[in-house]
């Protein structure tokens, strides 16, 4: 059966593209020499950015008042957002290097306190998300989460792009080629989303928490000695408390950041979403 030839010619583009989330997921893996794979990070040059570029959109921005309580009922019946959240993209010189002398105060503290008991309280979540490449590109999509450690991403056309973590395993799935790379979930930044409790100052190297009427960040960082550092950044809205948008930076510095929206914390997601299908999409090399 003769390829699609002009699919093959934008497959490059098209993995690049998906890596975005694909790194977000497996930036960081670790394997035997036995079962070394090449990780699928984002490869090219970030975009000039400027001071303008690291504001919040004007749309978020709203006077000081007390934090509302939103229940998961509220929030699963919230009106739907028809247009995509507006991301907010971190300052590069954020990942200037930790001191190791490095202290929290009573503030910073219990902000991480509240993110790891809003972690550790969510057991499904579902929506749309956003996500912004290292070169500026944007994909949409819909996602899935049934803690713990079961996910799902999908892209939405013509990027033929789904990944399934089934608990154990991460599959980066290609729907129009019918094949997928395999990743071991245990080696993935975002286990500490997907992990059923968590405490982020005692099960994680915690190197920044910062606070303001926006948002809550806390950045969670990991050193490895043969792939280098990587750092997962979470975002939580100081007003109702749920998770905004994540950003990953890869051992080469490059950031990738998925941005959430028409959040549901209440409706159970097929488990049939989680199914890693080995038959129909064979495995091949993560490269």
């Amino acid at each position: 059966m003769k390829r699609d030839t002009r699919y093959a010619a934008q497959q490059p583009l098209l993995r690049t593209s998906a890596a975005g989330i694909a790194a977000t997921f497996a930036v960081g893996i670790m394997m035997s020499s036995a079962q070394a794979q090449t990780t699928p990070f984002p490869r090219p040059a970030p975009k000039a950015r400027n001071a303008a570029s690291f504001q919040v959109a004007a749309s978020e921005t709203q006077p000081n008042r007390q934090p509302a309580i939103v229940t998961p009922v509220q929030q699963a019946q919230a009106p739907r957002q028809t247009k995509p959240p507006e991301p907010v993209i971190p300052d590069p010189r954020r990942n200037k290097p930790a001191s190791i002398f490095m202290t929290f105060d009573a503030n910073q503290k219990a902000s991480a306190a509240k993110v790891s008991a809003y972690l550790s309280n969510l057991s499904t979540l579902s929506g749309n998300f956003v996500q912004v490449g290292p070169d500026g590109s944007r994909t949409t999509g819909d996602f899935y989460i049934q803690k713990p450690g079961k996910v799902r991403f999908e892209y939405d056309a013509p990027t033929p792009i789904a990944m399934v973590a089934d608990g154990q395993s991460l599959a980066v799935r290609d729907t129009k080629l019918a094949t997928q790379d395999i990743y071991p979930l245990s080696q993935t930044p975002l286990r500490y989303l997907l992990s059923d409790r968590i405490d982020l100052m005692k099960d994680t190297n915690v190197v920044a928490v910062t606070s303001d009427e926006l948002y809550t960040s806390v950045i969670i960082e990991e050193r490895n000695a043969v792939v280098g550092t990587s750092r997962l950044m979470l975002m939580i809205g100081t007003k109702d408390g749920q998770l905004k948008q994540w950003t990953i930076t890869d051992p080469q510095g490059y950031d990738t950041t998925v941005a959430i929206y028409n959040l549901d914390t209440v409706k159970k997601p097929d488990p049939g979403l989680f199914k890693i299908d080995f038959a129909r999409y064979p495995s091949g090399g993560a490269n």
